[in-house]
């Protein structure tokens, strides 16, 4: 049987400071720099974050949307309306909402933010999840960020969705809790992985750290990347577990799939 207890690491209790040093690093360069296209790297006015025709290629969320998932409708549509999806087999959380669909156009962009140390990104990224996600943050009392496990942000050397978490508290004024969850057990890489196969690869990955935190609270879970939602799920079922009242998830791209669509052998929505 694996064991879920995690031994002290050095400079454990550091990490969410050297996070903000990190960050706030990047802004005050991203201030002496010119200012680069988020995507491709072309220069762009002061304060933009897209190019003309990055932003024109990235595919942005706009009503109509499902009201649970946030998927959005291909047609118009009255307002609490669901997808079929959700109405097959409703999410854990009560709400979820993206900036934008992953796909190719957008890969990039966030690969470079996820993956290349380009985490002055996070600033321009937080305005445009706090615009997506109007309804959600209004509505929130704590923002937590999916957590990574300690293996992987020592290699990677920062968690992405941290990142996101305080810049959207930032900008909105809502309390960032970035140690409200962590994860106790590493999972395999879910790329190639069916929704069943998810589910099950994170099952038991998370812990509640700050219980105090959440209590009571209705909480506003922020992630990188929402595919077929098992991650956020699980983080779901211990912040619910831990005294939650409310858990919605906020995130900067969304998967969207036709409900029949076929990922690694297995509906994403089965």
């Amino acid at each position: 049987m694996e064991n879920d207890a995690t031994p002290a690491r050095p400079l454990d209790a550091l990490r969410p400071g050297l996070d903000l040093v990190r960050a706030a690093a990047g802004i005050a360069l991203d201030a002496l720099l010119p200012e680069r296209c988020l995507r491709c790297g072309a220069l762009v006015g002061k304060g933009g974050a897209l190019c003309a025709a990055c932003w024109d290629s990235v595919g942005f969320i706009s009503p109509p949307l499902c009201d649970r998932c946030g998927s959005p409708f291909d047609i118009g549509a009255g307002e609490g309306l669901l997808c079929a999806a959700c109405i097959a087999r409703p999410p854990e959380y009560d709400r979820a909402r993206a900036v934008f669909r992953y796909d190719d156009a957008s890969r990039r962009l966030v690969l470079r933010f996820k993956h290349a140390d380009r985490t002055g990104a996070a600033r321009h990224f937080a305005r445009w999840m706090v615009r997506a996600g109007a309804d959600l943050l209004a509505d929130a009392d704590v923002i937590a960020p999916v957590p990574l496990h300690w293996w992987r942000l020592w290699r990677r050397r920062y968690n992405q969705a941290a990142m996101l978490g305080m810049a959207v508290a930032q900008t909105s004024g809502r309390p960032c809790v970035p140690d409200a969850l962590i994860r106790v057990r590493a999972t395999p890489s879910q790329g190639t992985m069916g929704r069943g196969q998810r589910r099950r690869n994170v099952r038991g990955a998370f812990r509640l750290a700050r219980p105090a935190a959440v209590e009571g609270c209705r909480i506003l879970l922020i992630d990188d990347v929402l595919t077929s939602g098992a991650t956020a799920e699980e983080c779901v079922r211990v912040l619910r577990k831990g005294g939650a009242a409310a858990v919605d998830v906020l995130a900067l791209a969304r998967v969207v799939l036709a409900p029949d669509y076929e990922y690694g052998g297995e509906s994403l929505y089965s």
